[in-house]
């Protein structure tokens, strides 16, 4: 059976007799933090506290005066809360549009030090070989990173294709990979339930090694038998409810419900009322971000926000800190390594001033401080240095030149291509409905005008012509068209190479021209965000590393985007993340309507619609 573990890290066998001795005073604490009121998630109270500290790990709480020697570094807490550090169960990387390495600099210093990254958009373009770059990049990080290997790249297949395939063999050989910590989420919901041989066997795989199966049931109102199916092969997590409705029912289905609060997507005041009524066991809820963008990781932290916003929304502060501390590490097998401040756990403690604002002003990870803003006072020294490579970063990972070489379009992609025939003056279109910060689209019919036997984009009905462009070389010159209504774009287009969750090349306007100019901008950067209005690019943001990633800093990406955001504002935008929230047109296992290579998807239905309604 294999054993989940990070990186560069001992295990609690490796130093448990170790950390023994230091709690029975025969040997000296490598650190001691006194005047603490210590939050213990197991028994959902606030203790004053002193904590000893050996070997990157806690040895005991309470009084431990009797650990203290001559070199032991003292921390005075002055009476701040001490918290575990945070868990977040379910992030995609690619969101932030930077490397792991800058996320992860971001992430501690919000307090968030341990995650399972789910990077199906690096396996999307790149496969295997992506998945490993980025296994490279998160080992021996001062972050705990875990990553979650794709199951479904390409998520629908037959509606849709993607840059590479990942099969069951696949599948088992990444899971063996140091770093690896479960079986990404199973977003092909109708091939487990219908019996697909190649899902099937991809969750066989990590169940068989003693790993979890993360989910994605996306199928709000269908929590019946086919949830039940969904669960019953050991699928057991979820972070797609929209409502309280849909998490009981997971819950009551045994599985573990991730409450969503991230940039673009906010699920907690939907779902705080399960935590807040009384009526169930909140054990198997655990709070995730999902997507969060550069910007919003920057002012407004990470995981340490989904708590803040579950404390608004009535739920009492200690509760929120265990669905985002001992309950996620619960379900990832590691209660001995993460979660809380209990013996044997990695010392990944927050200094907290005010439970009802979390926030943390100084963080901990293996003992050691955090370096960078909210540090404190002896950053980096001291407790951190029996805990073997976890007590500092490797030198930052440079991605390979073929990382760079992802946006692959026939030179003579023109506006031709992007032209929607109809008969006729008036046409019946269909049109994904977006509803800003909301995760399903709507299938929305709508007629509109038809001028010279083509279809156009029409402001005056919020309607935005769409085209998804293969950008992986697999399949020539191939255009999927339709439209969008939602956006509010009066004039200009946009193009981004980000558009999940096969991450073709997606261009969204009001006018051909400038859809063509915005995708030559984004294929001339080798990938990225663009905004055009009348010929003249308003914004740019370059994403060389598969077209999903910066090689910058989180600052420098979220300056970027900024500036993406706002040149979209004045073109008539007012969605709050368009970029997050146009990426998700593409993502088809979610309902109802979205955009494919092949095609529009109806995502009840799982089949492809043409964008002129037949009469």
């Amino acid at each position: 059976m294999r054993q989940v573990r990070f990186t560069g890290r001992k295990s609690l066998s490796e130093t448990g007799r170790q950390l023994t001795e230091v709690s029975m005073g025969r040997r000296p604490a490598d650190r001691v933090i006194t005047g603490g009121r210590l939050v213990n998630v197991h028994t959902r109270e606030i203790l004053d506290a002193d904590v000893a500290i050996a070997d990157g790990r806690v040895a005991c709480f309470g009084d431990v005066a009797h650990c203290v020697g001559p070199d032991t570094e003292v921390t005075a807490a002055l009476g701040s809360f001490l918290v575990p550090g945070l868990v977040d169960t379910h992030v995609h990387v690619e969101s932030t549009l930077v490397t792991v390495r800058p996320f992860a600099d971001a992430a501690l210093r919000a307090g968030t030090t341990t995650v399972l990254i789910e990077n199906h958009d690096m396996a999307n373009v790149f496969g295997a070989e992506g998945i490993r770059w980025m296994l490279e990049e998160s080992r021996d990080l001062r972050l705990k990173v875990l990553l979650a290997v794709p199951a479904c790249v390409p998520p629908l297949p037959g509606l849709e294709d993607s840059g590479a395939w990942i099969d069951p063999a696949d599948v088992e050989r990444l899971l063996d990979e140091p770093g690896v910590g479960a079986l990404g989420e199973m977003m092909n919901m109708r091939g487990v339930t219908e019996g697909d041989d190649r899902m099937h066997a991809m969750i066989s795989a990590a169940l068989g090694r003693g790993m979890i199966a993360t989910g994605h049931w996306s199928l709000s109102g269908w929590n019946d038998h086919r949830l039940h199916a969904y669960a019953a092969c050991g699928v057991d997590s979820c972070h797609e409810s929209i409502s309280a409705e849909d998490a009981l029912a997971k819950l009551r289905a045994g599985m573990w419900v991730q409450f969503r609060e991230g940039s673009a997507f906010h699920d907690m005041a939907a779902l705080a009322p399960l935590l807040t009524s009384g009526e169930i066991d909140p054990r198997h809820v655990m709070f995730i971000t999902d997507d969060v963008a550069p910007d919003f990781l920057l002012e407004q932290g990470h995981l340490d926000n989904a708590v803040r916003v579950a404390i608004a929304c009535g739920v009492d502060p200690v509760l929120a800190i265990q669905a985002a501390t001992v309950a996620p590490a619960e379900y990832l097998g590691l209660r001995h390594d993460i979660g809380s401040i209990a013996p044997g756990r990695f010392a990944d403690i927050l200094f907290v001033e005010d439970l009802g604002d979390f926030r943390a002003h100084r963080v901990l990870v293996d003992g050691a401080d955090v370096a960078g803003p909210g540090a404190g006072a002896g950053a980096g020294a001291g407790a951190g240095a029996g805990a073997g490579a976890g007590s500092g970063d490797n030198p930052r990972y440079e991605y390979p030149p073929a990382a760079r070489l992802s946006v692959r379009v026939p030179a003579d992609l023109s506006a031709a291509d992007l032209r929607i025939a109809a008969p006729g003056e008036r046409a019946r279109v269909r049109a994904i409905g977006m509803v800003d910060r909301v995760v399903p689209t709507g299938h929305l019919i709508v007629e509109t005008a038809v001028r010279d036997g083509e279809v156009t984009a029409d402001a005056s009905a919020d309607l935005a012509k769409a085209a998804l462009v293969n950008r992986h070389g697999t399949a020539g010159k191939q255009v999927a068209l339709g439209f969008v209504r939602g956006l509010g774009l009066t004039r200009g287009a946009i193009a981004q190479s980000t558009a999940r969750d096969t991450h073709h090349l997606l261009a969204v306007g009001m006018n051909d021209a400038d859809m063509i100019t915005a995708a030559r901008t984004v294929i001339a950067d080798g990938g990225g965000i663009a905004v055009v209005a009348d010929g003249q690019v308003l914004a740019r943001l370059p994403l060389p590393i598969a077209g999903l990633l910066s090689d910058g800093t989180v600052e420098e990406a979220a300056a970027g985007l900024r500036s993406v955001v706002r040149a979209l504002a004045g073109l008539g935008c007012a969605i709050e993340q368009p970029t997050t929230m146009l990426a998700m047109l593409a993502v088809s296992a979610i309902p109802e309507l979205r955009i494919g290579n092949r095609g529009l998807i109806d995502s009840r239905d799982y089949r492809l619609v043409p964008p002129v309604v037949a009469d």
